[in-house]
């Protein structure tokens, strides 16, 4: 946006953020004394000017823009007015309330957002870790993360949200909001805020479709798992994709799987409570065709602790959503998840008889205290027996020698 497109002032959120730089720097006025400065590289800072005891005009430096938002320049420049009707010197005033500020910086919302990480991390899943701690420090710390908690206001919060909304990250702003209002919980709590500036904010922000469990009708299942086996890109992603099929363990617990986890003779894979989602241990019985799938992965990969290295790093798991990319490569996408095979397990054994109790507990869905760990041991060769069961079925399914009905049954 030009400046000479200006319609009114103070200047709207909208045309802040879109004045055009020119080949010089420039200043245009906000209201009464503040001006926004433009450089020719595009950095946006605040001014405030003022009138000095000898009568000569001079400019204090607000902080930049958007670190500074309108509202907070605007704030600030009111201060330092009234300061100055009050006989003080602005830049004395500025200096102040900096050093007052740096006193308190164990009351930034950085300070509160790492305590809140402290107090959490050892709950999280690396990737729960990584996913949580990283949208934070790219989202919302560059922002605001040297402010005091206290004094930012429900409508920054809600600008804040609305520009990762405009920007289509719609799961990543939900994570980052039901982040911060958990971190403003814990001041509340603790006695250090008495109100919660992200409450009800959700109302007015938009919300992503789950599409984390789709999954194909069972008609359509036969051509998946053919399209399955005929992927012709990473071959140690098509063995990945069949692991998932037919192990029924969640995307994150066999992208991040350790060689040092399995036991091929025995037929088991046993999954550290430090990458379960429910942190509890879990042992997973391994079919043939399973096995036969590991094997050929372990050329690929068997030189690596990682059953799925990344690309540009061998210690670093392949990306979370490598094999969601390769179903929608595959013309999934929509209609089929790398979650999704949990529920086509689950309706397909359910179908076909296996007790419920034997399908949680191989979907790590088990009871809370004693109850669980001890179904969970019981019903290992039960299991074992089941996804063998499971495995043959999908073989037949894949030849065209089962005929299928629909399931639509959802499973967490």
């Amino acid at each position: 946006m030009k400046r000479s497109d200006i319609k009114r002032r103070p200047l709207a959120d909208s045309t802040l953020a879109n004045l055009e730089p020119e080949n010089a720097s420039y200043r245009e006025l906000d209201s009464n004394g503040l001006y926004i400065r433009v450089n020719p590289n595009g950095q946006k800072s605040w001014n405030f000017r003022y009138k000095k005891a000898d009568g000569k005009w001079s400019w204090l430096g607000l902080g930049k823009y958007p670190q500074v938002s309108g509202a907070l320049a605007r704030k600030k420049a009111a201060e330092l007015q009234a300061d100055m009707a009050d006989g003080n010197n602005p830049l004395t005033s500025k200096q102040s309330r900096q050093a007052a500020e740096l006193k308190a910086t164990g009351n930034t919302f950085e300070s509160l957002t790492r305590e809140w990480i402290d107090l959490r991390l050892s709950g999280w899943a690396p990737s729960t870790a990584k996913r949580t701690i990283g949208a934070l420090e790219l989202h919302v710390l560059p922002v605001i993360g040297k402010r005091l908690y206290t004094e930012i206001a429900p409508i920054e919060w809600m600008q804040l949200l609305k520009s990762m909304e405009q920007k289509g990250i719609i799961e990543q702003m939900g994570r980052v909001r039901r982040s911060c209002k958990e971190i403003y919980d814990l001041a509340r709590v603790t006695g250090r805020a008495t109100h919660n500036p992200l409450e009800g904010l959700s109302r007015f922000l938009s919300s992503k479709p789950a599409e984390n469990y789709a999954h194909v009708s069972n008609k359509e299942l036969p051509a998946l798992l053919r399209a399955i086996a005929a992927y012709p890109h990473a071959h140690d992603i098509r063995l990945g994709l069949q692991l998932l099929m037919l192990t029924g363990v969640r995307p994150s617990e066999l992208r991040e799987a350790l060689w040092a986890e399995f036991d091929l003779k025995e037929g088991l894979w046993s999954i550290p409570a430090t990458r379960m989602k429910k942190r509890r241990p879990h042992t997973v019985p391994l079919s043939h065709q399973a096995l036969k799938a590991l094997k050929q992965l372990h050329v690929l990969t068997g030189a690596y602790p990682l059953l799925f290295p990344g690309r540009n790093s061998r210690t670093q798991a392949r990306s979370n959503m490598a094999f969601n990319m390769a179903l929608r490569r595959l013309g999934y996408a929509g209609r089929q998840t790398a979650h999704g095979f949990r529920h086509i397990a689950s309706t397909t054994l359910r179908e076909h008889g296996f007790p419920k109790e034997h399908v949680e507990a191989q979907l790590s869905h088990v009871e809370e205290g004693v109850a669980g760990v001890y179904n969970k041991a019981i019903y290992l060769e039960q299991r074992r027996t089941m996804m063998q069961w499971y495995a043959d079925h999908l073989d037949k399914l894949a030849t065209g020698n089962v005929v299928q009905g629909d399931f639509q049954q959802r499973i967490g």
